[in-house]
Protein backbone atom coordinates (compact mmCIF):
# COMPACT_ATOMS: atom_id res chain seq x y z
CA UNK A 1 0.00 0.00 0.00
CA UNK A 2 1.43 3.37 -1.03
CA UNK A 3 2.13 6.00 1.59
CA UNK A 4 -0.54 8.65 2.10
CA UNK A 5 0.35 12.01 0.54
CA UNK A 6 1.34 14.95 2.73
CA UNK A 7 -1.23 17.20 1.00
CA UNK A 8 -4.30 15.85 -0.80
CA UNK A 9 -6.67 18.08 -2.77
CA UNK A 10 -9.81 16.78 -4.50
CA UNK A 11 -12.22 19.16 -6.19
CA UNK A 12 -10.89 22.03 -4.08
CA UNK A 13 -12.89 25.23 -4.67
CA UNK A 14 -12.81 28.67 -3.08
CA UNK A 15 -15.42 31.36 -3.78
CA UNK A 16 -15.15 34.88 -2.43
CA UNK A 17 -18.50 36.60 -1.85
CA UNK A 18 -19.51 40.23 -1.48
CA UNK A 19 -21.52 41.81 1.35
CA UNK A 20 -24.78 40.47 -0.11
CA UNK A 21 -23.31 36.91 -0.29
CA UNK A 22 -23.17 37.02 -4.06
CA UNK A 23 -20.29 35.26 -5.79
CA UNK A 24 -17.62 37.86 -6.37
CA UNK A 25 -14.63 35.76 -7.51
CA UNK A 26 -13.90 32.07 -8.03
CA UNK A 27 -10.24 32.07 -6.96
CA UNK A 28 -9.82 28.27 -7.01
CA UNK A 29 -12.04 26.14 -9.22
CA UNK A 30 -12.14 22.39 -8.51
CA UNK A 31 -8.44 21.53 -8.58
CA UNK A 32 -7.05 18.04 -7.90
CA UNK A 33 -3.45 17.38 -6.88
CA UNK A 34 -1.36 15.63 -4.26
CA UNK A 35 2.00 16.40 -2.71
CA UNK A 36 3.99 13.28 -1.85
CA UNK A 37 6.40 12.92 1.01
CA UNK A 38 9.93 14.02 0.19
CA UNK A 39 9.23 15.81 -3.09
CA UNK A 40 9.55 19.41 -4.21
CA UNK A 41 6.18 20.37 -5.66
CA UNK A 42 5.79 23.45 -7.84
CA UNK A 43 2.59 25.50 -7.74
CA UNK A 44 3.07 27.83 -10.69
CA UNK A 45 1.06 30.42 -12.51
CA UNK A 46 0.73 34.15 -13.23
CA UNK A 47 -0.47 36.67 -10.65
CA UNK A 48 -4.10 36.09 -9.71
CA UNK A 49 -4.15 32.44 -10.80
CA UNK A 50 -5.07 31.10 -7.34
CA UNK A 51 -1.65 30.07 -6.01
CA UNK A 52 -1.69 32.09 -2.78
CA UNK A 53 -5.33 31.23 -2.10
CA UNK A 54 -4.53 27.53 -2.41
CA UNK A 55 -1.59 27.91 -0.02
CA UNK A 56 -3.71 29.77 2.54
CA UNK A 57 -6.27 26.95 2.47
CA UNK A 58 -3.48 24.40 3.02
CA UNK A 59 -2.34 26.43 6.03
CA UNK A 60 -5.87 26.72 7.40
CA UNK A 61 -5.89 30.51 7.04
CA UNK A 62 -8.84 30.29 4.64
CA UNK A 63 -11.68 27.78 4.65
CA UNK A 64 -12.54 25.97 1.47
CA UNK A 65 -15.93 26.49 -0.15
CA UNK A 66 -16.20 22.90 -1.35
CA UNK A 67 -14.11 19.82 -2.12
CA UNK A 68 -11.67 17.92 0.07
CA UNK A 69 -8.33 19.06 1.46
CA UNK A 70 -6.13 17.09 3.89
CA UNK A 71 -2.71 17.95 5.33
CA UNK A 72 -0.84 15.12 7.10
CA UNK A 73 -4.14 13.24 6.83
CA UNK A 74 -5.96 15.85 8.93
CA UNK A 75 -8.00 19.00 8.43
CA UNK A 76 -5.88 22.11 7.73
CA UNK A 77 -7.56 23.72 10.78
CA UNK A 78 -6.13 21.04 13.11
CA UNK A 79 -3.75 22.85 15.48
CA UNK A 80 -1.59 19.75 16.05
CA UNK A 81 -0.10 19.91 12.53
CA UNK A 82 1.02 23.54 12.74
CA UNK A 83 4.35 22.75 14.43
CA UNK A 84 5.26 20.50 11.49
CA UNK A 85 4.91 23.29 8.90
CA UNK A 86 7.22 26.16 7.95
CA UNK A 87 5.77 29.03 5.95
CA UNK A 88 7.26 31.94 4.04
CA UNK A 89 4.42 34.28 2.98
CA UNK A 90 4.43 36.28 -0.21
CA UNK A 91 5.00 39.47 1.80
CA UNK A 92 7.43 39.50 4.73
CA UNK A 93 5.22 40.34 7.72
CA UNK A 94 7.91 41.22 10.26
CA UNK A 95 7.97 43.40 13.38
CA UNK A 96 9.95 46.47 12.23
CA UNK A 97 11.25 47.39 15.70
CA UNK A 98 12.91 44.01 16.29
CA UNK A 99 16.34 43.14 14.96
CA UNK A 100 17.09 39.94 13.07
CA UNK A 101 18.14 38.00 16.13
CA UNK A 102 15.12 39.06 18.17
CA UNK A 103 12.84 38.18 15.24
CA UNK A 104 14.14 34.63 15.01
CA UNK A 105 14.06 34.26 18.79
CA UNK A 106 10.40 35.31 18.81
CA UNK A 107 9.40 32.70 16.23
CA UNK A 108 11.49 30.03 17.96
CA UNK A 109 9.65 30.69 21.21
CA UNK A 110 6.33 30.20 19.41
CA UNK A 111 7.49 26.63 18.72
CA UNK A 112 8.55 26.27 22.39
CA UNK A 113 12.21 25.61 21.62
CA UNK A 114 14.48 25.78 24.67
CA UNK A 115 17.10 28.48 25.03
CA UNK A 116 20.16 26.48 23.98
CA UNK A 117 18.47 25.19 20.81
CA UNK A 118 17.19 28.67 19.97
CA UNK A 119 20.60 30.28 20.25
CA UNK A 120 22.33 27.59 18.19
CA UNK A 121 19.75 27.63 15.41
CA UNK A 122 19.65 31.43 15.26
CA UNK A 123 23.44 31.60 14.86
CA UNK A 124 23.40 28.98 12.12
CA UNK A 125 20.47 30.49 10.21
CA UNK A 126 21.85 34.03 10.34
CA UNK A 127 25.12 32.76 8.92
CA UNK A 128 23.30 30.70 6.30
CA UNK A 129 21.25 33.64 4.95
CA UNK A 130 24.20 36.07 5.15
CA UNK A 131 22.88 38.40 7.87
CA UNK A 132 25.33 37.74 10.70
CA UNK A 133 27.06 41.09 10.24
CA UNK A 134 23.76 43.05 10.44
CA UNK A 135 21.91 40.90 12.98
CA UNK A 136 21.57 43.77 15.50
CA UNK A 137 20.02 46.24 13.05
CA UNK A 138 16.26 46.71 13.23
CA UNK A 139 14.30 44.97 10.50
CA UNK A 140 12.80 48.28 9.33
CA UNK A 141 16.30 49.29 8.22
CA UNK A 142 16.63 46.24 5.97
CA UNK A 143 16.17 46.30 2.22
CA UNK A 144 13.42 44.15 0.77
CA UNK A 145 15.90 41.46 -0.18
CA UNK A 146 17.36 41.38 3.34
CA UNK A 147 13.86 41.11 4.81
CA UNK A 148 13.25 38.21 2.45
CA UNK A 149 16.35 36.49 3.79
CA UNK A 150 15.22 36.79 7.41
CA UNK A 151 11.79 35.55 6.31
CA UNK A 152 13.38 32.40 4.89
CA UNK A 153 15.27 31.90 8.16
CA UNK A 154 12.09 32.14 10.25
CA UNK A 155 10.39 29.58 8.00
CA UNK A 156 13.16 27.09 8.87
CA UNK A 157 13.56 27.80 12.59
CA UNK A 158 11.40 24.81 13.62
CA UNK A 159 13.04 22.37 11.15
CA UNK A 160 9.65 21.71 9.49
CA UNK A 161 8.51 18.53 7.77
CA UNK A 162 6.48 20.54 5.24
CA UNK A 163 7.99 23.78 3.97
CA UNK A 164 5.74 26.17 2.02
CA UNK A 165 7.48 28.97 0.13
CA UNK A 166 5.30 31.60 -1.54
CA UNK A 167 7.36 33.62 -4.03
CA UNK A 168 10.60 33.03 -2.08
CA UNK A 169 12.89 34.89 -4.51
CA UNK A 170 10.94 38.16 -4.58
CA UNK A 171 13.33 41.06 -3.94
CA UNK A 172 16.45 38.90 -3.88
CA UNK A 173 19.55 39.67 -5.90
CA UNK A 174 20.99 36.95 -8.17
CA UNK A 175 23.20 35.64 -5.36
CA UNK A 176 20.28 35.30 -2.97
CA UNK A 177 18.25 33.80 -5.79
CA UNK A 178 20.87 31.12 -6.40
CA UNK A 179 21.22 30.49 -2.67
CA UNK A 180 17.47 29.87 -2.28
CA UNK A 181 17.51 27.38 -5.16
CA UNK A 182 20.53 25.60 -3.71
CA UNK A 183 18.79 25.45 -0.32
CA UNK A 184 15.63 23.99 -1.86
CA UNK A 185 17.72 21.42 -3.70
CA UNK A 186 19.56 20.43 -0.50
CA UNK A 187 16.35 20.15 1.55
CA UNK A 188 14.77 18.10 -1.22
CA UNK A 189 17.71 15.66 -1.20
CA UNK A 190 17.39 15.37 2.56
CA UNK A 191 13.78 14.25 2.09
CA UNK A 192 11.79 17.29 3.18
CA UNK A 193 8.48 18.02 1.50
CA UNK A 194 8.39 21.46 -0.14
CA UNK A 195 5.63 23.39 -1.87
CA UNK A 196 7.12 26.14 -4.00
CA UNK A 197 4.81 28.80 -5.40
CA UNK A 198 6.10 31.25 -7.99
CA UNK A 199 5.25 33.03 -11.21
CA UNK A 200 8.95 33.11 -12.20
CA UNK A 201 9.28 29.81 -14.01
CA UNK A 202 13.04 30.05 -14.48
CA UNK A 203 13.50 30.20 -10.70
CA UNK A 204 11.91 26.81 -10.09
CA UNK A 205 12.69 24.92 -13.27
CA UNK A 206 15.80 23.34 -11.74
CA UNK A 207 14.24 22.70 -8.32
CA UNK A 208 10.87 20.96 -8.58
CA UNK A 209 10.17 17.27 -9.06
CA UNK A 210 6.58 17.78 -10.20
CA UNK A 211 4.48 20.85 -10.86
CA UNK A 212 1.05 22.13 -11.74
CA UNK A 213 0.41 25.32 -13.72
CA UNK A 214 -2.65 27.32 -12.71
CA UNK A 215 -4.57 29.90 -14.66
CA UNK A 216 -7.97 31.30 -13.73
CA UNK A 217 -8.16 29.03 -10.71
CA UNK A 218 -7.87 25.84 -12.80
CA UNK A 219 -4.98 23.47 -13.45
CA UNK A 220 -3.89 23.86 -17.07
CA UNK A 221 -0.93 21.46 -17.04
CA UNK A 222 0.77 19.09 -14.60
CA UNK A 223 3.63 16.63 -14.57
CA UNK A 224 7.42 16.56 -14.25
CA UNK A 225 9.63 19.23 -15.77
CA UNK A 226 11.05 16.78 -18.30
CA UNK A 227 7.63 15.64 -19.50
CA UNK A 228 6.30 19.19 -19.81
CA UNK A 229 9.36 20.90 -21.26
CA UNK A 230 10.71 18.30 -23.67
CA UNK A 231 10.38 19.40 -27.29
CA UNK A 232 9.68 16.66 -29.85
CA UNK A 233 10.13 18.91 -32.89
CA UNK A 234 13.90 19.39 -32.73
CA UNK A 235 17.02 17.49 -31.74
CA UNK A 236 20.08 19.07 -30.16
CA UNK A 237 23.45 17.57 -31.09
CA UNK A 238 26.34 18.61 -28.86
CA UNK A 239 29.95 17.97 -29.87
CA UNK A 240 33.38 19.55 -29.77
CA UNK A 241 34.17 22.52 -31.98
CA UNK A 242 33.87 21.65 -35.68
CA UNK A 243 35.81 23.03 -38.65
CA UNK A 244 33.93 24.36 -41.70
CA UNK A 245 34.72 21.24 -43.76
CA UNK A 246 33.12 18.92 -41.17
CA UNK A 247 30.07 21.18 -40.91
CA UNK A 248 29.72 21.03 -44.70
CA UNK A 249 29.81 17.24 -44.65
CA UNK A 250 27.11 17.16 -41.93
CA UNK A 251 24.90 19.47 -43.99
CA UNK A 252 25.39 17.17 -46.98
CA UNK A 253 24.14 14.21 -44.95
CA UNK A 254 21.13 16.24 -43.80
CA UNK A 255 20.30 17.23 -47.38
CA UNK A 256 20.35 13.60 -48.52
CA UNK A 257 17.77 12.86 -45.81
CA UNK A 258 15.62 15.88 -46.71
CA UNK A 259 16.46 17.75 -43.53
CA UNK A 260 17.26 21.41 -43.12
CA UNK A 261 20.84 22.52 -42.62
CA UNK A 262 22.31 22.34 -39.15
CA UNK A 263 22.45 25.62 -37.27
CA UNK A 264 25.87 25.96 -35.74
CA UNK A 265 26.47 28.33 -32.81
CA UNK A 266 28.82 28.55 -29.88
CA UNK A 267 27.40 27.94 -26.39
CA UNK A 268 27.40 30.84 -23.98
CA UNK A 269 27.07 30.99 -20.22
CA UNK A 270 23.96 32.29 -18.48
CA UNK A 271 23.88 35.90 -17.32
CA UNK A 272 23.24 34.66 -13.78
CA UNK A 273 26.46 32.63 -13.84
CA UNK A 274 28.45 35.62 -15.11
CA UNK A 275 27.00 37.90 -12.43
CA UNK A 276 27.66 35.49 -9.57
CA UNK A 277 31.19 34.88 -10.83
CA UNK A 278 31.95 38.62 -10.75
CA UNK A 279 30.52 39.01 -7.24
CA UNK A 280 32.45 36.03 -5.90
CA UNK A 281 35.63 37.49 -7.41
CA UNK A 282 34.95 40.78 -5.58
CA UNK A 283 34.32 38.93 -2.33
CA UNK A 284 37.56 37.00 -2.68
CA UNK A 285 39.31 40.37 -3.12
CA UNK A 286 37.64 41.52 0.15
CA UNK A 287 35.74 44.39 -1.43
CA UNK A 288 33.68 46.04 1.34
CA UNK A 289 29.86 46.07 1.27
CA UNK A 290 27.21 47.23 3.76
CA UNK A 291 24.52 44.87 2.47
CA UNK A 292 23.82 41.21 3.09
CA UNK A 293 26.74 38.87 2.74
CA UNK A 294 26.84 35.76 0.60
CA UNK A 295 25.30 33.07 2.79
CA UNK A 296 27.40 30.62 4.73
CA UNK A 297 27.05 26.87 5.03
CA UNK A 298 23.64 25.31 5.54
CA UNK A 299 22.49 25.20 9.16
CA UNK A 300 23.56 21.89 10.69
CA UNK A 301 20.11 21.08 12.07
CA UNK A 302 18.79 21.14 8.49
CA UNK A 303 21.42 18.70 7.22
CA UNK A 304 19.89 15.55 8.63
CA UNK A 305 21.66 12.80 10.52
CA UNK A 306 25.20 14.11 10.01
CA UNK A 307 24.30 17.44 11.57
CA UNK A 308 22.53 15.73 14.49
CA UNK A 309 25.53 13.51 15.23
CA UNK A 310 27.85 16.50 15.29
CA UNK A 311 25.50 18.27 17.68
CA UNK A 312 25.46 15.32 20.10
CA UNK A 313 29.26 15.16 20.08
CA UNK A 314 29.49 18.88 20.86
CA UNK A 315 27.08 18.54 23.78
CA UNK A 316 29.01 15.60 25.22
CA UNK A 317 32.31 17.46 24.98
CA UNK A 318 30.80 20.56 26.59
CA UNK A 319 29.59 18.54 29.61
CA UNK A 320 32.93 16.84 30.23
CA UNK A 321 34.95 18.62 32.94
CA UNK A 322 38.71 18.06 33.41
CA UNK A 323 39.57 15.87 36.39
CA UNK A 324 41.24 17.59 39.38
CA UNK A 325 44.52 16.04 40.55
CA UNK A 326 44.23 14.61 44.05
CA UNK A 327 47.34 16.41 45.32
CA UNK A 328 46.42 19.78 43.85
CA UNK A 329 44.68 22.30 46.14
CA UNK A 330 41.24 23.46 44.97
CA UNK A 331 42.38 27.09 45.03
CA UNK A 332 44.92 26.33 42.34
CA UNK A 333 42.10 25.33 39.96
CA UNK A 334 40.41 28.72 40.22
CA UNK A 335 41.24 31.12 37.40
CA UNK A 336 43.10 34.15 38.60
CA UNK A 337 41.30 37.32 37.61
CA UNK A 338 43.04 40.57 36.80
CA UNK A 339 42.38 41.95 40.29
CA UNK A 340 43.68 39.00 42.37
CA UNK A 341 46.92 40.77 43.35
CA UNK A 342 45.01 43.88 44.47
CA UNK A 343 42.62 41.82 46.63
CA UNK A 344 45.56 40.00 48.20
CA UNK A 345 47.29 43.30 49.08
CA UNK A 346 44.17 44.74 50.70
CA UNK A 347 43.59 41.53 52.66
CA UNK A 348 47.20 41.53 53.93
CA UNK A 349 47.01 45.20 54.89
CA UNK A 350 43.94 44.69 57.12
CA UNK A 351 45.24 41.51 58.80
CA UNK A 352 46.19 42.17 62.50
CA UNK A 353 49.92 42.00 63.25
CA UNK A 354 51.28 39.02 65.14
CA UNK A 355 51.84 39.73 68.90
CA UNK A 356 55.40 40.69 69.85
CA UNK A 357 57.48 38.26 71.93
CA UNK A 358 57.57 38.86 75.69
CA UNK A 359 60.35 40.95 77.33
CA UNK A 360 61.12 42.78 74.15
CA UNK A 361 60.26 46.38 73.47
CA UNK A 362 61.14 46.27 69.81
CA UNK A 363 58.43 47.07 67.31
CA UNK A 364 57.78 44.29 64.84
CA UNK A 365 58.95 45.27 61.37
CA UNK A 366 55.63 44.15 59.77
CA UNK A 367 53.40 46.33 62.02
CA UNK A 368 50.78 48.05 59.86
CA UNK A 369 50.76 51.78 59.29
CA UNK A 370 47.09 51.95 60.31
CA UNK A 371 47.89 50.32 63.67
CA UNK A 372 50.67 52.85 64.32
CA UNK A 373 48.35 55.77 63.64
CA UNK A 374 45.62 54.38 65.93
CA UNK A 375 48.12 53.92 68.79
CA UNK A 376 49.31 57.49 68.29
CA UNK A 377 52.90 56.36 68.38
CA UNK A 378 55.49 58.32 66.52
CA UNK A 379 59.20 57.87 66.20
CA UNK A 380 59.85 60.12 69.27
CA UNK A 381 56.78 59.28 71.42
CA UNK A 382 56.75 56.18 73.64
CA UNK A 383 53.70 53.90 73.57
CA UNK A 384 51.44 54.05 76.63
CA UNK A 385 50.67 51.01 78.67
CA UNK A 386 46.94 50.55 78.32
CA UNK A 387 46.65 48.20 81.29
CA UNK A 388 48.38 50.59 83.74
CA UNK A 389 46.29 53.56 82.53
CA UNK A 390 43.07 51.67 83.14
CA UNK A 391 44.06 50.69 86.72
CA UNK A 392 44.83 54.33 87.57
CA UNK A 393 41.35 55.58 86.63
Amino acid sequence: MSEAPIVLSQGLTKLFKDFWLRDRARAVDGINFEVRRGEVFGLLGPNGSGKSTTIKMILGLLRKTSGRLAVFGKSPQDVSIKKRIGYLPEESYLYPFLNARETLDYYAKLFQLDGAVRRRRIDELLDMVGLSNVQHRQVREYSKGMQRRIGIAQALINDPELLILDEPTTGLDPIGNRQVKDLIDMLGRRGKTIILSSHLLSDVEDCVDRLVILYGGKIRAEGTCDSLLESREKVVLETDALDPQTIGEINGVLERHARSHARVSRPRQRLEDLFIGLVEKAQSDRVATSGAQHGGRTASFLEGEAGGAALIENLVEANQQPAMPADRPREAMKPAGPDQSLLSSLSAATKPAAPAPENTGAVEPDQSVIGSLLDGAGPDKPKSDGATENRGR
